[in-house]
């Protein structure tokens, strides 16, 4: 290599560092103070490692709203099932939990559910599946007919290097705000005051912690602020780094302000249902509460290990290498949930993209691919849905096992 090249190498290097095109930020917490981040005028709308006894607190809170919402409308006796509903992550392959709510909904067996987390696109369906059937039409509407350039906006190589990502995802944020709005947030603070729990994780970059959100309690606050917040959250849970930008999150120390960065909440878990560290039949029956718990876990991805035919260069090498990392992160967390839920005697159902589903997926959200994947949901779950009482390769009990032949 001459001189000349070499120097002009240097210089370009030394132009594209000093031209970020990066919006600036304001400072990020300080190590030491994350604990104590707040959003400015919305106290306690989030839960991080480390502060169970505050989420401890916020579920006897929802469990006093539920027993004052049954009080007030004359319900005695013992409460109802909690019925618990998991949403993963999975990108256009949300399309398969959108036909899932769907056919429930038309089958006449789909529970008002006490309990609804979503991660990713499950961050996207989860406000929609707790609302209930009202909204089934804009899930098939979504998952259905958009396209490309209904989600993203891809920049250039350059403007994508010197920026926060390689796509904006400016439509993204206009197609969610097209459907949450303020009457939603209204009609979710609605179901909040009963009882009953939305959450939605995302991942806290600098602090690289997972952060879980009360959706619910957000939207009590109302007015533009909590729209705002509850838009931010929904597209940060879905924003992939490097692929989407992340979502700027103001927050407050002490009165200070400061910047959270938010992305995917798939980079730190593919779906949850409630902290492990919560022990929530013991917690409730040392309050005198006894009631029957069911957790529905839909996952958006197949569980078996695909075959693929790797090229021989990087691209290709590291694609495949972080989707391998993601399918063996997606089923450990399966194996997580499913032990906490035996702890807690829940009764566990899971349900994934079977392997006999191997529609081509010719880039992401293909219209096509997402329509025979929302049909593969409808029916599946029109026909009974096949839920699995444990992970696949976990070894159950016989008399379980025989329970779940009953139950297919």
């Amino acid at each position: 290599m001459s001189l000349k090249t070499t120097c002009l190498i240097v210089a370009s290097f030394l132009i594209i560092q000093g031209c970020s095109m990066t919006p600036p930020r304001l400072p990020a917490v300080p190590s030491t103070w994350t604990a104590k981040a707040e959003i400015p005028g919305m106290p306690g709308v989030r839960h991080v490692p480390g502060d169970m006894a505050e989420f401890s607190r916020d579920s006897f809170d929802a469990l006093r709203r539920e027993q004052a919402y049954r009080a007030q409308q004359g319900q005695q006796g013992q409460l109802p099932p909690a019925v618990f509903l998991a949403i993963s992550g999975g990108g256009d392959n949300g399309a398969f939990t959108a036909g899932v709510m769907n056919a429930w909904t038309a089958t006449g067996t789909r529970p008002e559910f006490k309990l609804v987390t979503g991660i990713s696109t499950g961050a996207l369906i989860a406000p929609f599946a707790f609302l209930g059937s009202k909204y089934d039409g804009t899930l098939k509407e979504v998952y259905t007919t958009i396209s490309p350039k209904d989600v993203i906006e891809p920049r250039g190589l350059v403007s994508g290097v010197l920026s926060d990502a390689m796509a904006d995802n400016a439509p993204l944020v206009k197609l969610t705000r097209k459907s949450v709005n303020e009457e939603l947030l209204r009609e979710i603070a609605a179901e909040y005051a009963k009882g009953r729990l939305l959450l939605i994780a995302t991942a806290d970059l600098d602090a690289r912690r997972p952060v879980i959100w009360d959706m619910g309690k957000i939207a009590t606050y109302g007015g533009p602020g909590a729209l705002d917040l509850f838009v931010k959250v929904m597209i940060a849970s879905a924003s992939i780094p490097v692929g989407f930008p992340p979502m700027m999150i103001d927050v407050e120390v002490d009165g200070r302000p400061y910047q959270e960065m938010h992305v995917d909440g798939g980079i730190v878990a593919q779906v949850f249902a409630y902290p492990a560290e919560m022990r929530i039949n013991e917690a409730a029956m040392a309050v005198g509460v006894n009631r029957e718990r069911r957790l529905y876990v839909i996952r958006n991805a197949r569980l078996d290990a695909e075959w693929a035919d790797v090229e021989r260069n990087t691209m290709s090498i590291a694609a495949r290498a972080v989707a391998s990392l993601i399918h063996s992160q997606g089923i450990g967390d399966l194996y997580r949930i499913y032990a906490t839920a035996e702890r807690d005697q829940v009764d566990f159902n899971l349900g994934f993209i079977p392997a006999s589903f191997k529609v081509p997926h010719k880039e992401e959200f293909d219209n096509a691919y997402m329509r025979a994947l929302y049909d593969l949901g409808y029916q599946m779950m029109a026909q009974g849905f096949p839920w699995l009482k444990a992970p696949p390769g976990f070894a159950l009990p016989r008399a379980v096992a025989a329970g779940q032949e009953c139950v297919r």
